[in-house]
């Protein structure tokens, strides 16, 4: 993935809609999806509307079991029903629209921006894009958030189902919740509510990502398409040469940023997470991407995935 570094000094946020995600701007992204990525087989190879698990009439041959009262006798496998001189039925696959989740982080650390806007609200921008893809793909839109109580907007097709979930990021990423439970617990609840074959667009923080046991993204991935994308702030992974002043609960202090020893350290601490997560999450086959607070926020669709920070 290509990260933009930039070398300027940063800049504090100032504009109000760089600090909260508004509607409105959300529903205007939706040009911006039909510029990405084609639609995706997954690893079920389904795009648009996939195969169910149900079993009833539909298109694709599923399976045969034996005649049951009621069965269309046009089914009937009359090949089996010779081998085994019992009457069999075929079964078929049934059609269902696929389901797209976004699964979004609501970390504190996303609330926070030095250039153009917070990284929470990229992260709405990025969701919202995602959830119009979906839509252009033909699939039903969900999002969720880690809670002990489960916030979770159940998928909806058409453009009903985008602005429900746009709506839950706007509250979501307009002020950060009390009651978040973390990552961790939402991948969780996600695995719980998703089926084979449907989609997760994570939106996190790299912290947050690199916190979620191995196992819990290999099981979520196992049977469902997973994309993470990391929200990252052009001062996390370029800072400045300078004494940066920071404000923190212990109180004021001067951080010196042209000392190589303090460079390092916060090279470890903020760019290291996204670089281990390049290394390790596409061999569980989840698709890394980046997305800085600057970028154009269709930028994650286009590009070259799980590549280091640099």
């Amino acid at each position: 993935m290509n990260v933009p570094v930039t070398r300027q000094a940063p800049q504090v946020v100032a504009a109000a809609d760089g600090i909260r995600p508004q509607l409105a701007e959300l529903i205007a992204l939706r040009g911006s999806a039909n510029g990405g990525r084609k639609a995706r087989r997954g690893h079920y190879a389904v795009s648009g509307r996939a195969a169910s698990m149900l079993r009833g009439r539909g298109m694709e041959y599923a399976e045969s079991r034996e005649y049951v009262a009621g069965d269309d006798a046009r089914h009937i496998d009359w090949k089996l029903t010779a081998r085994t001189d019992a009457t069999h039925t075929k079964t078929f696959q049934t059609e269902r629209e696929r389901v797209t989740l976004l699964i979004a982080d609501t970390a504190p650390a996303l609330y926070f921006g030095t250039r153009v806007r917070f990284k929470s609200v990229q992260a709405a921008r990025a969701g919202a894009v995602a959830a119009w893809s979906a839509l252009r793909d033909g699939d039903r839109i969900a999002a969720l958030r880690g809670s002990a109580q489960q916030a979770l907007v159940p998928p909806a097709g058409g453009t009903r189902g985008v602005l429900r979930s746009l709506d839950a990021l706007v509250r979501w990423y307009g002020e950060r919740p009390a009651d978040d439970g973390g990552l961790q617990l939402a991948l969780e609840q996600a695995a719980r509510v998703l089926h084979p074959g449907a989609r997760a667009v994570v939106l996190a923080d790299p912290v947050s990502a690199q916190a979620v046991a191995a196992a819990t993204w290999s099981s979520l991935a196992m049977h469902v398409e997973v994309e993470l994308v990391l929200l990252l702030d052009p001062l996390e992974i370029s800072p400045p040469r300078c004494v940066l002043p920071l404000q923190t609960r212990a109180g004021r202090l001067q951080l010196d940023l042209t000392a190589s020893n303090v460079r390092e350290a916060w090279h470890e601490a903020l760019v290291g997470p996204v670089e281990a997560l390049c290394r390790q999450l596409p061999g569980r086959r989840i698709r890394v991407s980046t997305l800085v607070t600057d970028d154009a926020s269709d930028a994650w669709l286009s590009a070259t995935p799980n590549r280091s920070v640099g």
